[in-house]
This record gives C-alpha cells, sequence and structure tokens, in this order.
C-alpha cells in the first residue's frame, strides 16, 4: 500500500548509501505521480471533456440547421423582399440610393490597383456612388502612386476622393470613423467596405443593396469570400478548407437562425442609419467589425448572409503573415467578450434567448472553448495519457467526436478532403498561438491590441507561382 507523500517521507528516501539513485528517484516519481500527477492530470482531463463535449454539440447543431436549411428552407429572395432598382424616366437616377464605396489601406503596393479598379467598375448610376480611398500608408512612394490611380480614376469620370491621415490612431477602425465624417460621406444612405486585397464583381451592389432597400429592419448584407490564390500551395489550402466551414456553416447559421453573425470587416453592405445607431466604428480592440456587428444587434437590428454573392480575396501565403492574422482573430474576441459580456447581459432590446446565443454560443464556446480545447486536448492531455496510462481517456473522446469535427470543417472543400492529414496538423500547430492570444485578450496583457497588417501579393504572387512551377517542372522530388 502506497505511503502518502510527505516532506519527510522524500529525506528518508534519499538516506542510506548512493548505489541505487535511479531506483529511489523512481520511486519518489511514483509517489509524485500517485499523489499529484494523476489527480490533477484526470481533472484536467475531465474539463477538457467538457469543453469537447460544448464544441461537438455547437457543431452539430449549426450543421443540422444548415443542412436542413438548405434541403427544405427559403433562399434570401424568398425570406426577404427582394425587387431590382429600375431606371424612372421622370425620376432618372435618383431612384437609386446614395452609396459610399469605401477602401481602406496601408502600404499596399502590390495590390491597391486591383482594389480601387475594382471599386470604380462598380455597376450603379455614376452620381450615385462615391468611391473613398482610406490610404494609411506611411512609404511616401506608395501613397503618391494609389493617389496616382485615384486620380486616373477620377479623371475617367468616377466620384472618387483620395483621403490620408496625418496618424494612424485605430487603425483600420479609426480610418474608416474618419472617413464617414466628410460631408458627402453623411449624404450616403449606405456604405460598402472592401478591403485592399478584395475585388468585388460589377453587380455586387445590384445584388446586395435591394435587400437593404426593401427591408428596413435589415442592417447588415454580408457576401462570401472566394480565395484567388488558395491553389498556391498547401498552407493556402487548409486555410480555405476552414474559412469555406465559417462561411458555410457558421455565418449561414447565424444569418438563418438568428439574423446575427459576425462582420467579416469587408464584403458588406451597412445601412448608415444602423452604423449611427450602434455608435459607429470603435478601436477599443482588434476585431473593429465584430464589435459593430455585437452593437447593432443589441439596438435590434437584422443581418443576412449571402453565401451566393462572393467577392475575390487572397489568403495569407506566408506563415509568418498566417500567425499574425490568426494572433489578431483569436485576441480580438476574446477581448471583446470581456468588455461586453455585462453589456450584452443588461440589455434589454433583444430577447434573453439572443443574448444567451451571443454570450455562450458565438463568443464562449466559438471564440474561447475551441481554440483552449484544441490545444489543451490534443497537445497536452492525449499525450500526456500516453506517459501516464493511469489516466484512461474515452474512447469517443480521442476517435469518434475528433473524426466528426475533422469531417465537418473539411467536408465543404472536397476537393481538399484528400488534406485533411494537413489540416488537422496546421490547426494543432496553431492551436498554440489561438491559444495564447486568446488568453491575452481575456486578461488584457501587452500585445492585446497589436494589429501587423497582413501581407498581400496580389498579381505578383501569380507571377511567382508560375516561375516556380516552369522551374520545377520535371523535379519529381520536389513535388
Amino acid at each position: 500500500m502506497d505511503r502518502p507523500l510527505t516532506m519527510a517521507n522524500l529525506l528518508e528516501l534519499f538516506m542510506g548509501t548512493q548505489d541505487d539513485i535511479i531506483g529511489k528517484f523512481m520511486l519518489i516519481w511514483g509517489q509524485i505521480k500517485v499523489s499529484l500527477v494523476v489527480p490533477f492530470l484526470r481533472v484536467f482531463m475531465y474539463i477538457n471533456l467538457v469543453m469537447l463535449i460544448m464544441l461537438f454539440t455547437e457543431m452539430v447543431y449549426m450543421v443540422m440547421v444548415v443542412t436542413t436549411n438548405k434541403l427544405f428552407g427559403k433562399k434570401p429572395e424568398q425570406r426577404y423582399k427582394w425587387k431590382q432598382f429600375e431606371d424612372d424616366v421622370e425620376l432618372g437616377s435618383s431612384v437609386y440610393p446614395l452609396v459610399l464605396v469605401q477602401v481602406p489601406m496601408f502600404n499596399e503596393r502590390e495590390v491597391y490597383q486591383l482594389s480601387i479598379g475594382a471599386a470604380c467598375r462598380l455597376t450603379w448610376p455614376y452620381d450615385r456612388i462615391v468611391v473613398q480611398v482610406l490610404d494609411d500608408s506611411t512609404d511616401p512612394l506608395i501613397k503618391s502612386m494609389v493617389e496616382m490611380e485615384c486620380n486616373s480614376w477620377a479623371s475617367k469620370g468616377i466620384n472618387i476622393h483620395y483621403q490620408v491621415r496625418d496618424n494612424r490612431e485605430g487603425y483600420k477602425a479609426g480610418a474608416l470613423k474618419q472617413g464617414l465624417k466628410h460631408d458627402y460621406a453623411k449624404e450616403c444612405e449606405y456604405v460598402v467596405i472592401f478591403d485592399a486585397d478584395f475585388q468585388p464583381e460589377p453587380n455586387f451592389l445590384a445584388q446586395t443593396i435591394p435587400f437593404l432597400h426593401h427591408n428596413p429592419e435589415l442592417a447588415l448584407v454580408q457576401g462570401r469570400w472566394k480565395f484567388v490564390n488558395s491553389s498556391d500551395c498547401i498552407m493556402t489550402r487548409v486555410q480555405e478548407m476552414s474559412l469555406n466551414y465559417h462561411f458555410k456553416v457558421e455565418q449561414e447559421f447565424g444569418s438563418i437562425a438568428h439574423s446575427f453573425f459576425g462582420f467579416n470587416g469587408t464584403a458588406g453592405v451597412w445601412r448608415m442609419a444602423a452604423l449611427d445607431e450602434a455608435e459607429g466604428w470603435k478601436d477599443r480592440t482588434t476585431v473593429e467589425d465584430m464589435d459593430l456587428a455585437v452593437r447593432a444587434s443589441l439596438k435590434g437590428w437584422k443581418f443576412l448572409y449571402i453565401g451566393s454573392i462572393m467577392v475575390k480575396n487572397e489568403l495569407p501565403s506566408v506563415l509568418k503573415a498566417y500567425r499574425y492574422q490568426q494572433h489578431r482573430w483569436s485576441c480580438g474576441p476574446a477581448n471583446l467578450f470581456r468588455k461586453m459580456v455585462f453589456e450584452i447581459m443588461r440589455n434589454n432590446r433583444v430577447t434573453w434567448w439572443k443574448k444567451i446565443y451571443i454570450l455562450y454560443s458565438f463568443f464562449f464556446v466559438r471564440k474561447i472553448v475551441a481554440h483552449i480545447v484544441t490545444f489543451t486536448l490534443y497537445c497536452v492531455v492525449i499525450p500526456a495519457t500516453v506517459l501516464i496510462p493511469e489516466v484512461m481517456i474515452p474512447v469517443w473522446a480521442i476517435i469518434y467526436i475528433p473524426t466528426i469535427i475533422t469531417l465537418f470543417n473539411v467536408i465543404g472543400t472536397p476537393r481538399s478532403f484528400y488534406l485533411v492529414v494537413f489540416w488537422v496538423l496546421l490547426e494543432n500547430v496553431m492551436s498554440l498561438h489561438r491559444t495564447k492570444a486568446t488568453f491575452i485578450g481575456l486578461f488584457e496583457t501587452q500585445r492585446v491590441n497589436e494589429w501587423v497588417v497582413t501581407e498581400k501579393h496580389g498579381d505578383a504572387s501569380k507571377v511567382k507561382a508560375a516561375t516556380s512551377e516552369s522551374q520545377s517542372r520535371f523535379r519529381i522530388g520536389e513535388r
């Protein structure tokens, strides 16, 4: 029978001859393992199993709702009134609402022409659209290039404004907020936002604005991202799998079940009245888009996600850029949860059911638990139980549930299904960075407001990929 571990017992074990030091250490480790390590690991395992079940049930519920709606539900055009704008002989183009298109950018040498060009090619009466380029670039050469591009489009009759600031206060949120203070912006009824690497189709406004115009309860219409460089490398293929799940399941579910989801910060149209009622852009976190969405939802506004409206954009193709992006996407929501939890609970304009959904499902499970359990269970608990077999993890927690969760994430990208092993590996590698960022956001430590603009390559990535392919076409070993 094992004696309880005490300081006296430890001293007793070290007394006597030194012939069997290894044996004494093994005996001490056995005492420590039985008294401390095994109970702690068992409790830690149970905590992780609870988090795993929370995440699993949330994912199953979302997939069931989205699948049922896809098979038997109504399309957005059937759930909401939608009617295309038509020219009027008497009123002319005034039947079209005035739309502001904001394009924020920061030292975007590779993509500024693509984004500005796409915004200026949007199909809308030229006197009812205003393009606003918000340039926070610190490189004088890039600033001059962006300004020249804007002047070029202005000479073609496009109503485009090039706006700069003397500081980067508030980063993207600060730029968007400053842009809305101009008199011409205040006259607009709707505002569209495209990040610097986004290239909307010309009919984007014609597809989205009618939803807002004919349904006064709607505040936001969000489009889906379409990745132009998803085939560049394995990392971009893996990212495509995760983001396709986000759009096809999480965003779709939020739109169907609660008329609420996190604004993706780009490829969306806001009603100015809703943006003003929600007190506009705030720079208190690095997820100003999610912050605005939550505040607007608490005012009673509804959101609509339309997966059929896709906007081209670029995925990070360098690991360093991807890590910075994931830090921002993990730290920001956790920090926003910390700042808004009591504000959400005190709100009296939405139902308790919606408040529970925002706090538990949207924030706690998806933005906090999902990151933590991926790291602690798969990267800590399971490896630890290999060394400490006294703690047994149920088979369903090692095989069945992880397999189903993996299938949910990758089933939306059939062409990359064979890369599922790489998806699992990258997700586990990134889980450490996401977990660290989550705790930074929850406890507001030093890097909580760190903002590093994601590196973009634009057409340069295509040239690089083509060059690489031509150089290694016959090198079987490299492939």
